[in-house]
């Protein structure tokens, strides 16, 4: 497509064309059945079908097991940090959290309602430069769960390798979920918002093992109830369809690139072009710890704010968008998910290298 610009933005991220192409087709006619999608019921058979395919599609290309419900819910990805403690824990149990960005943080203030609250790790202090190592934490006895962000999107911080411990693992995916391949029986529950990677906003998906849908307290609100939406298939209310819709669209298209496999071994090539540059000069910066960089996130700082704003400013003009850092940390911010092409990669690169050539420190 023409007039398209190559869109860096932390979420909601770019998808592919194809799938947009398709979408703006079935919201007039869905399938030439004269209703658009955003019209028919939730209850129809046509959108049922959407819904049944979206799901089997998730559960192929990250190979979920059985014995894991696949939930479709609305709130955001942010109603997570409550509704898992409130569905979890309850009167004195406690559980462990990785403080390794905003959105653990966020997170561990909300579950502080719930529970006894134990931050084993926290990297704080060091601007959220970096993740854990095994060895550097340890998980209280006494825990319920383990919590994790296993990708930071303001500051481009990654685990490379998922926390080993005996008790419920619980990851945040929402920035790089269904980039590479994990193993989801490791997890009790996973959930990401759609908005990085799988679709538009509006839908969350939630992946619980179904032995943790029987450990919410009596007191805990119907609709904050996992059980609720796993007993009714996700249609215990009308759920995000048009969100829902777009995910199973891409989905497809994931697995017509080869699935998560194939996807992971682009993003580490696209990731690469761009450390790669940043490596090979003093002028560009990387904000996080080369053990812990992110596939997902690449932030990076230029020698002085000034010549951070001019990098965006000149950015954008030449179609290169939502380049513009966190203002936690200010400076620069690229965030290359799955549908990011590799093009704009080459492009920001080639970019950089004429950027700094022209504006000397």
């Amino acid at each position: 497509m023409v007039d398209r610009v190559y869109n860096f933005s932390p979420g909601p991220g770019t998808l592919p064309v194809e799938v947009l192409q398709q979408a703006s087709k079935d919201v007039l006619n869905f399938k030439e059945t004269g209703i658009g999608l955003i019209e028919m019921s939730h209850r129809s058979k046509e959108f049922m079908a959407v819904a049944d395919t979206t799901e089997s599609m998730l559960r192929e290309l990250m190979e979920i097991p059985d014995n894991y419900k696949v939930l479709f819910l609305q709130g955001g990805a942010s109603s997570q940090f409550f509704m898992i403690p409130m569905n979890l824990l309850g009167d004195g149990k406690k559980a462990t959290y990785l403080n390794t960005g905003t959105w653990s943080k966020k997170a561990i203030k909300e579950a502080r309602l719930f529970g006894d609250i134990e931050v084993a790790f926290s990297s704080e202090e060091q601007t959220f430069n970096r993740v854990p190592t095994q060895d550097e934490y340890s998980v209280d006895s006494a825990s319920e769960y383990l919590y994790f962000v296993s990708n930071n999107t303001i500051y481009g911080t990654q685990f490379s390798t998922f926390p080993e411990t005996d008790k419920v693992l619980i990851s945040d995916m929402s920035s790089d979920i269904l980039s590479r391949k994990i193993d989801v029986s490791k997890f009790g529950l996973i959930f990401a918002g759609a908005q990085k990677n799988m679709g538009p906003a509006g839908v969350t998906i939630v992946i619980i093992r179904d032995d943790l849908l029987d450990k919410t307290p009596k007191n805990t609100p119907t609709m904050l109830t996992y059980k609720t939406h796993a007993d009714k298939g996700s249609m215990f209310n009308t759920p995000p369809c048009f969100p829902i819709y777009v995910v199973g669209e891409v989905l497809k298209w994931l697995k017509k690139k080869g699935g998560v496999e194939a996807i992971e071994q682009i993003n580490i090539e696209k990731a690469g072009l761009l450390y790669d540059c940043i490596d090979g000069t003093e002028y560009y910066r990387g904000h996080a710890e080369k053990a812990s960089r992110s596939l997902m996130n690449i932030s990076f700082n230029l020698p002085n704010a000034d010549l951070e704003a001019k990098f965006i400013a000149e950015a954008t003009e030449v179609g290169l968008n939502g380049l513009k850092g966190h203002r936690s940390i200010g400076g620069c911010r690229a965030s290359i998910y799955n549908a990011f092409p590799r093009e704009g990669v080459v492009k920001l690169v080639e970019f950089m290298k004429k950027f700094e050539a022209d504006n000397p420190a």
